[in-house]
């Protein structure tokens, strides 16, 4: 498997880190070999959020400064990243760290993980889209919960409501995110991008059921039109698990992941 850029972040805390994480994500997106990124914290915490001496210093000065960014963490306040992300999850994903974990498509916690809106008790509101996918997510009831109690969620409860995709051991969410990203990689792009694209125009944008379904078929029949043209391995369902081999023998890469 061959890799791409690895870039290593701290975690996210002030406007200079938030910068490279969004110069981070953008170069992932150019990245034409870059099919995968996986986003993790350092120092045993995924993200707490935002500085908020930097935020509310003097004359407000860090409050009007908002604008200056996409978000306060950067991309989150993005609409959707073009490619898969996968949070690998340790320590805490609170406040504006939990709304980087919901940009992600999936998110790998470990079993000490903790999900929260803790800025609530700060007096600070979500702004980085986390009443827009919280919600989307795990239900507007669960959602409300998590937004109004600012209690904490455990790994445990995170996965049986939906926040969380898998539980794994401590020490190991980067290792297993990896191994999810060295998976999805290894399809044909086109045709799980375009369902991906589908996933997220059903849950967001589409106005009624019917607008979802004709999204998904027009969205979708012209990616089997390539593939009954003569795409490599359509027919043979190339870059499943049972053909990943055959992709080695033929000297073709089964595609390439990015770390941020």
């Amino acid at each position: 498997m061959s890799t791409s850029q690895w870039t290593t972040l701290p975690n996210v805390d002030g406007i200079p880190e938030n910068t490279k994480l969004l110069e981070a994500v953008v170069d992932f997106e150019k990245d034409k070999d870059a099919r995968v990124a996986v986003i993790y914290g350092k120092d045993g915490c995924f993200c707490s959020g935002w500085d908020l001496d930097s935020l509310f210093g003097e004359d407000e000065k860090g409050a009007m400064n908002m604008s200056k960014l996409p978000g306060l963490l950067g991309p989150p306040r993005r609409n959707l990243i073009s490619k898969p992300m996968i949070a690998a999850v340790n320590g805490l994903a609170v406040a504006g760290g939990l709304e980087l974990a919901l940009l992600c498509d999936m998110r790998v916690a470990e079993e000490d993980a903790v999900f929260g809106v803790y800025s609530k008790k700060y007096g600070v509101p979500l702004v980085g889209g986390g009443t827009v996918r919280l919600p989307a997510l795990i239900g507007v009831s669960r959602a409300v919960d998590l937004i109004l109690t600012g209690r904490g969620v455990s790994g445990q409860e995170a996965l049986q409501m939906g926040l969380a995709n898998r539980i794994v051991d401590r020490g190991t969410a980067v290792g297993e995110a990896v191994k999810m990203a060295t998976l999805i990689a290894k399809y044909p792009q086109e045709y799980m991008l375009a369902d991906r694209k589908s996933v997220y125009y059903a849950t967001y944008n589409a106005k009624t059921h019917d607008d979802a379904l004709l999204f998904e078929h027009d969205n979708g029949k012209e990616i089997i039109a390539k593939g009954s043209e003569g795409s490599p391995g359509f027919p043979s369902g190339a870059g499943s698990e049972d053909n990943g081999s055959d992709a080695k023998k033929k000297g073709k890469k089964p595609g390439t992941f990015h770390r941020l």
